[in-house]
């Protein structure tokens, strides 16, 4: 078998990264994600693509996404290696970067053999790797053809200036998570850590500050945060959170709500979200707020 070249894109050679046959549709090459388009953009990056070949022959690839003001990958999204598991072994261990891996699914693809096949393949590939899997995760969007469900006016919505302020909740809410990044968080690094990695998402956002809400009862009661957003794709939920004593009512719900009143007040037409599938009490609450599932993902990392 001819010897394995594995390196980066040079400047000019999109062109390289097209030259391997598309595979079943997994990953990111599904309608939306274009990759000149995002290229162009400075979202993937010469230097974050990578390639294997074998003599002039492109076998594998790899490409690894962040914002166009970001220093580092935030996640590798675009990864096929046809039927040569070596290259696609080879080219994520050559590769520098130790960002997770987000593997984009259409809903239903377990009932696709081929599909599934090449999600299994994927995975297969990426732990031998190194990588190991950490969440499957359940993408939803809503769209003006779902009903925008009326505010339940059970709480009152103020924007909080305070950084401080906002970790401080961010900490109490992550004390009983469901969350799977943000027990990953917690593990490593204790309650802190995983507020300030939610923190950081926030600011990393490119939308209003004032956009970020806490949530109190009418007597004052602290019930927690909705965060509306936009991150570089469009509109996002970027964080519905309940401090844990006021669990138990339904209140993520009404923050849900809130969340999408705003986005829609501010012109935005199409609101993703998404939490972990092992988070039933959250898909419950995206389900009766109108919001559909409309892709599945299954994340792996890099252990510590």
């Amino acid at each position: 078998m001819t010897d394995l070249v594995v390196r980066p894109l040079r400047a000019g050679e999109q062109h390289l990264f097209h030259a391997l046959p598309e595979a079943a549709r997994v990953g990111f090459p599904l309608p939306g994600k274009d990759f000149d388009t995002l290229f162009a953009k400075g979202e993937y990056r010469p230097e974050w693509t990578w390639i294997a070949l074998r003599g002039e022959r492109v076998v594998a690839r790899a490409a690894w996404w962040a914002g166009p003001d970001d220093a580092e990958p935030i996640a590798l999204d675009w990864f096929d290696f046809g039927h040569d598991v070596e290259a696609g072994v080879a080219l994520l261990r050559s590769a520098p970067i130790r960002a997770e891996y987000c593997l984009a699914l259409p809903t239903g693809w377990q009932r696709d053999p081929a599909r599934a096949e090449a999600t299994r393949a994927r995975i297969a590939v990426a732990e031998q790797a190194g990588m190991r899997r950490l969440v499957d995760r359940l993408s939803y969007t809503w769209t003006p053809d779902r009903p925008l469900q009326l505010r339940p006016g059970r709480l009152r919505f103020r924007p909080e200036p305070d950084d401080d302020v906002i970790f401080d909740v961010l900490c109490r809410i992550h004390t009983a998570t469901l969350d799977v990044h943000a027990l990953l968080d917690i593990d490593r690094g204790g309650l802190d850590a995983a507020a300030e990695s939610e923190l950081a998402f926030l600011r990393w956002m490119p939308s209003p500050r004032q956009w970020w809400l806490l949530a109190h009862t009418p007597d004052g009661e602290l019930v927690g945060i909705t965060a509306p957003g936009r991150n570089h794709s469009g509109a996002v939920v970027g964080i519905i959170g309940v401090v844990p004593e006021q669990r138990g009512h339904g209140y993520a719900y009404d923050l849900l709500v809130e969340c999408t009143h705003r986005l829609v007040e501010a012109g935005e037409t199409r609101i993703g979200a998404a939490t972990d599938v092992t988070n039933t009490p959250m898909s419950a609450t995206f389900a009766r707020a109108g919001y559909p599932i409309t892709q599945e993902r299954t994340y792996l990392h890099h252990p510590a």
